[in-house]
């Protein structure tokens, strides 16, 4: 039998566009095949039901057997020998159709028994193993975007692990399963013959000896034909069972072999990095901006062609051109929080593409492809030995550098260098709109694109934000002595922000000025091309609201809560947000400064404005209470000194009675004995007398 065309099994780890085109070649196939094998199992079903329509159900089984030419198998590289054959088997079928008698058990085991097994045990195993495939794609397609999603900053070991492992499992069952369903589609091109041929095949030796004057009906060429063709299905059988043996093995190979690719992040020291490459190939996820501040990420086929970059989505038949990487510059970059990102930059700095390869290891080899083919190695003979001589060059080209722009502007004469981002003076940023803003912002005040941090080298020397007060240093805590109780606070919410600016404004009665104030600063970012935002996290407790470091964790700024008169986020865009801080300085006309700081946040501009309100009346309670509590005190005070005089006085008009009593009985008639009784009872009552009057004189003083 002529060759037949195979999906690479090689080529399942990968997954490539192209492996999934041809795939849906051979899945169309596979439907053909069914919907063909289908009909021909109702004619034969027809003839094994109803022997008194034999001779109906012979004629449409030899009519869908001239009918083969007109179906479109899109894997049909044998077609011509199919369809003679099947035209002969077609011509037989109508010489013995008019033969009725047929033996039902023959033609159960001759006929239906090899098309129905086809039927419900090859076709029904494709198609489950169809599903299962498409499960674990898309399952495989969910751990690498969670995968994807892994914070370098905040890298926890016990959720990157966990990520690892369901990346890891998604990806061996996904392969382990493409390897299955590639093998029995190449297996049903094989099936399909047998399934085609075994049954006429049958059903004409049934019908031979089935009648007694077969001989006589049959030729010689009849004959021969049945042997060549009984010869050609074993022939295609055992070609069959040497090719799935063959695939079997290859599968446990591959199996041994892919078993450490399945991991999303390799060890390096098991599968070395490759820095002689001139082509590569694979997924990568790329950085789309969205808006001024905002961007998205999406994951296509990527591979080189000559001195193009092109990518290719799942489901395109063709890649289309990214960027033209002849005499380009590559660099490993930090990229939103993402890992194993690079930037890729033209030859003219006026286009570039940010790219996150999936490990390490991929990621270092695209940098020193890209090196490699910037350098048109390419295009000499040997690629792999030109790269080899440049490997440090690639090497080199891993570290962090400079951007294209940024190592341009240095070379740029003084004189023309581009005002500086951290201080816009109001006069620049007047024309970036004909509305005037002298009613909300203050004039001639400077816009602070970055935080002055104490931990930032590169702004040190320049004046602090306003509203920072007190001295900081090295451990971000400030001079002014007051301690911290951010610990002991009701309520602690942590946000992820970026600081977009801040600038000086008029008041802060109104939501106007923090909307105008988000307008004037990003147009002032637009105007000088400032992208760059410091991200930090924004705490809110009920005595303050701090910005934090993610990585060193040391407190950049603190703003009171009392200070904070106003906050909001835009009517449109909720990421952006802002407040309004009211400080303790004053201008040369001796009113209190306002600043508002504006920022962008992850989609929680509305939650964090609200966690601010929250606080605020948290602090607005605790001090009402704090004052009902120590109201409350002063007058258990007063109350506890009341009773102790109410006391006092008590005790005093029990001594004037005993006082009395005593005099009385001494006032009585006595002897000698009772003289000197009333001697000492005399000397008794007169310190009695004296005590109870300095006591009356005490109360009295007190009251």
């Amino acid at each position: 039998m002529p060759g037949i065309d195979k999906l690479p099994i090689e080529d399942a780890l990968e997954d490539s566009p192209q492996t999934r085109s041809l795939l849906g070649v051979f899945e169309e196939d596979a439907a053909a095949i069914s919907s063909y094998s289908q009909q021909l199992y109702q004619a034969m079903q027809r003839i094994y039901d109803a022997q008194n329509e034999l001779s109906a159900a012979t004629h449409l089984t030899s009519r869908l057997l001239k009918e083969y030419d007109n179906q479109r198998f899109p894997l049909g590289g044998d077609d011509e020998v199919m369809s003679a054959t099947l035209q002969q088997f077609s011509k037989m079928i109508d010489e013995i159709s008019s033969c009725h008698a047929i033996l039902s058990t023959q033609l159960a085991d001759a006929m239906m028994f090899p098309i129905t097994q086809f039927k419900e045990r090859d076709l029904k195993e494709i198609l489950t193993l169809k599903e299962v495939f498409q499960i674990a794609s898309s399952d495989h397609d969910l751990a690498m975007n969670r995968y994807s999603r892994l914070s370098k900053r905040r890298d926890v070991e016990k959720v990157r692990l966990e990520v690892m492992e369901d990346v890891y499992t998604a990806r061996k069952k996904q392969h382990q399963t493409t390897l299955h369903y590639f093998s029995a589609l190449n297996t049903l091109q094989y099936k399909k013959k047998i399934s085609l041929l075994e049954p006429l095949l049958g059903y004409i030796q049934a019908q031979s000896s089935f009648f007694k004057l077969g001989s006589e009906n049959l030729t010689a060429h009849w004959e021969e034909f049945l042997s060549n063709i009984g010869t050609s299905v074993q022939n295609v059988r055992r070609e069959m069972d040497s090719d799935v043996e063959s695939m079997q093995q290859s599968i446990e190979d591959l199996k041994g072999a892919c078993d450490p690719l399945y991991l999303p992040d390799p060890d390096p020291a098991r599968i070395p990095i490759n820095r002689n490459l001139s082509r590569k190939s694979g997924y990568l996820n790329c950085r789309n901006k969205t808006g001024l501040v905002s961007s998205s990420w999406e994951r296509h086929f990527y591979f080189t062609q000559g001195g193009n970059l092109m990518s290719q989505a799942r489901g395109e038949v063709a890649g289309g051109l990214v960027l033209d990487i002849d005499n380009c510059s590559v660099m490993a970059v930090d990229c939103e929080d993402r890992r194993y990102c690079f930037q890729i930059t033209a030859f003219d700095g006026k286009k570039s593409a940010i790219l996150q390869a999936e490990s390490r290891k991929d990621c270092e080899e695209w940098i020193a492809t890209i090196n490699n083919i910037s350098k048109q190695i390419y295009l000499s003979e040997n690629p792999e030995e030109t790269a080899a001589r440049v490997n440090q060059s690639a090497l080199d080209a891993v570290t962090p550098s400079p951007s294209f722009q940024q190592r341009h502007e240095s070379l740029r004469p003084a004189a023309k260098s581009r005002p500086k981002a951290s201080h816009t003076s109001s006069s620049d940023s007047a024309s970036l709109s004909t509305l005037s803003l002298d009613s909300l912002v203050a004039p001639d005040t400077p816009i602070q694109f970055d935080i002055i941090s104490p931990v930032s080298e590169e702004y040190a020397g320049q004046a602090k934000l306003p509203g920072q007060t007190g001295r900081t240093n090295p451990f971000g805590e400030s001079g002014d002595g007051k301690p911290e109780e951010t610990e002991d606070s009701i309520l602690q919410q942590l946000y992820m922000v970026r600081f977009l600016g801040s600038m000086e404004v008029r008041s802060g009665e109104s939501t106007d000025v923090i909307y105008e104030t988000m307008r004037h600063i990003l147009a002032a970012r637009a105007i000088h091309n400032v992208f760059r935002m410091t991200e930090s996290h924004l705490l809110v407790t009920c005595d303050c609201l701090k910005l934090i470091d993610p990585q060193t964790q040391v407190t950049r700024l603190r703003f009171p809560l009392s200070s904070v008169v106003l906050c909001a986020s835009h009517q449109e865009n909720k990421r952006l947000l802002g407040f309004v801080l009211q400080c303790s300085g004053s201008r040369a006309e001796g009113r209190p400064v306002s600043v508002c700081y504006v920022f962008e946040s992850n989609n929680e501009g509305e939650k964090i404005c609200d966690s601010v309100g929250l606080a605020k009346q948290i602090a607005f309670h605790s001090d009402m209470d704090r004052r009902a509590t120590v109201k409350q005190k002063e007058l258990d005070k007063e109350k506890e000194r009341q009773q102790e005089e109410i006391s006092k006085q008590k005790q005093i008009e029990k001594d004037l009675e005993e006082q009395s009593r005593l005099i009385a009985a001494s006032s009585r008639p006595n002897q000698a004995g009772g003289e000197a009784q009333l001697l000492v009872l005399s000397n008794s009552q007169s310190e009695d007398s004296d005590t109870g009057e300095e006591g009356k004189k005490k109360g009295e003083s007190e009251a």
